[in-house]
């Protein structure tokens, strides 16, 4: 998989793709991670990427230009893809969207600041917004780096066990139970007599009736989408 990410932070995501699983992804030759300033594709003494919006109002927003020529520029640089900002107003990004773009060969996203991007942009250019949650952060890298970190990890050889991202929280929707390690007795605590067992059908029983009870509890939204059947993985074929 190639990724793109269009950002005036740059260094914000170089320094995460040398941590962790990124790295691994990109040493292992799985992944080819790049970000591209946007400050590169303005061409004035000062590198403008912004200005005041028209009508009035607080804040700036980044201008058609630099943002334009970054786009065709970054496309340009391999197999076209669709195009995808980040942004308040997209489609909600969850697990589900997790695997789906997982399934791509390249992704391109485009991280929003100040006040958002000249609408002319978003409607000829972008080809999805994508959000991350209700909140506000601080720039789009932030929500690409999680972005890019759910994605990577479900390709294919980029986690030791592959296994495990099927059993991690919301797939199936539902949260993940809770987890215990050595030692079996911390202070007063103890670990729940069933996980010493070696009776590996109870503890998954187990583990599947905590999961549901802290779902049910905390998350009840996710518990009613269980309920009526659906996934957070979409169907896979291989």
């Amino acid at each position: 998989m190639r990724i793109d990410v269009i950002t005036l932070f740059p260094g914000l995501l170089e320094a995460a793709a040398r941590e962790s699983i990124l790295s691994r992804a990109i040493e292992s030759g799985r992944l080819v991670f790049r970000a591209h300033q946007l400050r590169d594709y303005a061409h004035d003494r000062h590198k403008t990427v912004d200005d005041r919006p028209y009508g009035g109002g607080p804040g700036m927003v980044l201008k058609t230009e630099p943002l334009v020529e970054a786009i065709e520029s970054v496309q340009a640089m391999a197999q076209r893809a669709p195009v995808r900002l980040l942004s308040p107003g997209g489609r909600r990004f969850d697990q589900a969207m997790a695997w789906e773009l997982s399934r791509a060969h390249r992704l391109i996203f485009v991280c929003g600041h100040y006040e958002g991007v000249d609408q002319r942009v978003i409607d000829h250019w972008i080809d999805e917004e994508v959000s991350i949650g209700d909140f506000v952060v601080a720039n789009g890298a932030v929500a690409a780096l999680a972005i890019v970190d759910s994605v990577v990890r479900l390709l294919p050889g980029v986690l030791g066990n592959a296994e495990s991202v099927l059993h991690e929280s919301f797939e199936d929707a539902l949260l993940e139970g809770p987890q215990y390690t050595r030692p079996a007795v911390f202070q007063e605590w103890g670990v729940p007599e069933i996980l010493l067992s070696g009776d590996h059908a109870a503890i998954s029983r187990w583990r599947r009736r905590m999961a549901e009870e802290k779902t049910r509890r905390v998350r009840k939204d996710l518990w009613e989408r269980g309920e009526k059947g659906e996934s957070n993985e979409p169907n896979r074929e291989d």
